[in-house]
């Protein structure tokens, strides 16, 4: 039985994560760029899943699609797809082939088609699949979120308790070349609950490590209220990288706490200037447009993306509702003038990047300021 990986940018992780997990099961994904027989898989987001539509739904092969927009659509994505699978893909795909391969009704936990839906029965441990195999891929230090924030997916698909690769494991697959990288909702929460910092953890990860160290950079962030003045001297005693990418989102604090992000902005400014201190470029991301923000808000935050602008670089995305998170269903606001004028102005300063008028440009290309 011939099983086919369709290439997507977006996905490529996913692509090292899960051929290195169906490895373990004796399947090799071959990677296509067209369906191709007997199976094809894919992972969707939000964004392409209209542009894989047709493809997937006229595919002779059979075809599973999984990934965050599969997770949160089940029902619509069985539609065209023969099989879809929610959540964890590195247990359920592997059974998934084995089931198809060796004719046995496929309906199991984690997977849904046109007719059936039960959730999943598992929960990953990290350390029971590789980070990545042949194909080479980000080490994935750490999986779930503690916060709910109101326009993320991460808890919706992985859950809200943190779960952590171990360090013997991160460093056979981090030390096998020159640079380091991690994927991780917030890299700085490695080895604790999420809300309260383990450094001398993150140190001894950091001990274990041969190469060129980069954490807190892309792939992965961390967040404001973990900048601190132990979590810099680690970065700065053992990381490369000297650009620090976090998460502010909003200017007020009003829109912070109706998206249940956790923090502060006197969080945020703190965190700025601590990076300053240590010489380090702060990477901050925001979102306008949210729904619920009113004009005075919206000004507050186009305050704090200036301010940031004079010691750092803004990463700047237009609200999106993405399905499965609590603002599913609602519409980006307008941007005031004043907003679109300044964060026009700062783009050309080289100050800011990212989508404030296209949320959909993020998913197809990488952001030049993600890089250290």
């Amino acid at each position: 039985m011939e099983v086919n990986w369709r290439l997507i940018h977006a996905a490529r992780n996913s692509y090292a994560v899960l051929s290195a997990a169906c490895e373990q099961d004796g399947f090799i994904l071959h990677p296509v760029d067209r369906p191709a027989d007997d199976i094809t898989c894919y992972s969707l987001n939000t964004i392409n899943e209209s542009e894989y539509r047709d493809e997937i739904s006229s595919s002779e092969s059979i075809t599973i699609v999984g990934g965050p927009h599969a997770s949160a659509c089940p029902r619509q994505v069985a539609e065209y797809a023969d099989y879809v699978i929610i959540g964890e893909g590195e247990f359920t795909l592997p059974r998934l082939l084995d089931k198809i391969e060796r004719g046995i009704d496929a309906k199991i936990p984690g997977v849904a088609t046109v007719d059936y839906f039960r959730p999943a029965d598992t929960c990953i441990f990290l350390d029971g699949y590789p980070a990545f195999s042949q194909t080479q891929g980000f080490v994935e230090i750490s999986r779930g979120c503690p916060f709910s924030c109101g326009y993320c997916q991460t808890p919706q698909i992985f859950g809200h308790c943190m779960r952590h690769r171990s360090i013997d494991a991160i460093a056979e697959y981090a030390n096998r070349y020159e640079h380091a990288r991690f994927v991780s909702p917030n890299a700085f929460a490695y080895g604790s609950d999420g809300i309260h910092p383990r450094y001398a953890k993150i140190e001894k990860l950091f001990s274990r490590l041969k190469n060129s160290i980069y954490f807190g950079t892309f792939p992965s962030e961390v967040r404001p209220e973990f900048i601190c003045e132990e979590s810099l001297f680690l970065l700065e005693r053992y990381c490369s990288n000297t650009k620090l990418h976090f998460g502010a989102q909003s200017g007020s604090d009003t829109v912070l706490e109706s998206l249940n992000r956790g923090h502060t902005v006197e969080d945020v400014i703190l965190a700025v200037e601590l990076c300053k201190e240590y010489s380090i470029t702060p990477v901050v991301d925001f979102i306008v447009g949210i729904p619920f923000e009113t004009d005075e808000d919206q000004g507050l935050t186009l305050d704090l993306i200036q301010w940031v602008a004079r010691y750092g670089q803004v990463h700047l995305h237009r609200f999106m509702p993405l399905p499965g998170t609590p603002l599913a269903g609602t519409n980006a606001r307008s941007l005031l003038p004043e907003t679109e004028k300044i964060c026009g102005k700062l783009a050309l300063s080289g100050k800011l990047t990212g989508s404030w008028h296209d949320p959909e440009i993020r998913f197809f290309r990488r952001p030049s300021n993600d890089i250290p």
